[in-house]
């Protein structure tokens, strides 16, 4: 396993590694390397040929042992899943045991071509979400980022997984993986839907308003429960027990109550927290440093998580693909930056809520 803590010049260094694949050969020996062809959208970007990762000799059967991933691949947001993609093959010791599952809110065939010359040997799935399934069912929130419906689809990830998948790791599309994947995999959620790191240091009640504090019904949602802020852009999920218990059914009747009492602002974390804050499976720090992106130049930081770190999560507005493009490495994240995650402009794919991650890492 690889355990790293970074500086914030190591992490600026990892950035190009993972993220920039510039198109033009390469050659590694002993490995069957290429590069793709050049998409017929002038724009769109063009990556290179991965290498062919294989199992160690530890590993269990693939039909045994599969790792199952899901996350959202959108256009806009497809240098950040390469990204991811790659660093999960390259840290985990049985690269042929992960499965991905990547949903999709519109027929992009430029996506699919594009993940499978760059990964011919992955095995992968895509599935249409369906924005309709959350019409009338989002509230304006403080960021026009966070209200695209693609942001909703990790809330029908039972709905989409085929019946023999029985649990998943949820992974943002903007996280670099520096760990074996395999680890998160083996935490075991004993009667609990969710795992996920909890951050019970957090201001738990800035995550809904006055509305909801005031009214004496809603405000004992969490009596016998210690609820504590998590990020849901790195969950693992028990689908066969979100599916018994109706969680989506629940989670949608707090989108409802948001629909008739606006009782929080941002956009599908406080459903979460609503529904699991305090019932979750904790697990280690380590498996998401998020807050990164923030602002050197405006003073938009905070300390990196204590001790080793397993997976980098740039939560916040400066995500590492916009900032190289404009040679900004300290991030100038005005909000009219164009793409998804935390910038108001664009669609949404795969971002998290980051909540109190205003003042977030500047690492990159």
């Amino acid at each position: 396993m690889a355990f790293w803590s970074p500086t914030p010049h190591q992490l600026l260094g990892l950035l190009p590694l993972f993220l920039l694949l510039p198109y033009g050969p390469i050659y590694v020996t002993g490995i069957r390397v290429g590069v793709i062809r050049k998409q017929s959208v002038d724009d769109f970007p063009v990556f290179r040929e991965a290498p062919e990762f294989l199992n160690g000799g530890e590993c269990s059967p693939i039909d045994v042992d599969r790792v199952h991933i899901a996350m959202t691949l959108d256009v806009n947001y497809l240098r950040g899943t390469m990204g991811a993609v790659l660093s999960i093959l390259q840290h985990t010791s049985c690269p042929e045991n992960v499965e991905f599952h990547f949903l999709s809110a519109r027929f992009e065939p430029e996506l699919l071509v594009s993940i499978k010359a760059s990964f011919p040997y992955l095995k992968l799935k895509v599935y249409h979400f369906d924005p309709n399934r959350v019409k009338g069912k989002i509230s304006k929130s403080i960021r026009q980022a966070l209200d695209q419906p693609l942001n909703y689809a990790r809330i029908y990830l039972a709905d989409l997984m085929p019946e023999e998948v029985r649990r998943v790791i949820y992974l943002d599309s903007d996280i670099i993986v520096v760990d074996d994947i395999r680890v998160l995999w083996a935490v075991e959620l004993g009667d609990k839907v969710v795992a996920a790191p909890e951050y019970c240091h957090a201001n738990f009640t800035s995550y809904f308003t006055n509305a909801f504090w005031s009214d004496p019904v809603l405000a004992r949602t969490f009596e016998n429960r210690r609820p504590c802020y998590f990020n849901t852009g790195v969950m693992i999920l028990d689908v066969e027990k979100w599916r018994k218990g109706r969680y989506t059914d629940k989670v949608e009747e707090w989108m409802g109550v948001q629909k008739q009492k606006r009782i929080y602002h941002l956009g599908s974390l406080p459903p979460f927290l609503l529904v699991f804050a305090g019932n979750i499976r904790g697990v280690d720090h380590r498996w998401n440093q998020h807050g990164l992106g923030g602002d050197n130049l405006k003073g938009k930081c905070r300390s990196l998580h204590p001790g080793p770190i397993s997976l980098l999560h740039w939560s916040g507005r400066g995500k590492p693909w916009l900032r190289l493009d404009s040679s900004s490495v300290d991030g100038d994240d005005r909000e009219t930056e164009a793409g998804e995650g935390e910038s108001e402009v664009g669609s949404s794919g795969g971002l998290s809520d980051v909540g109190d991650d205003d003042d977030v890492g500047c690492g990159a």
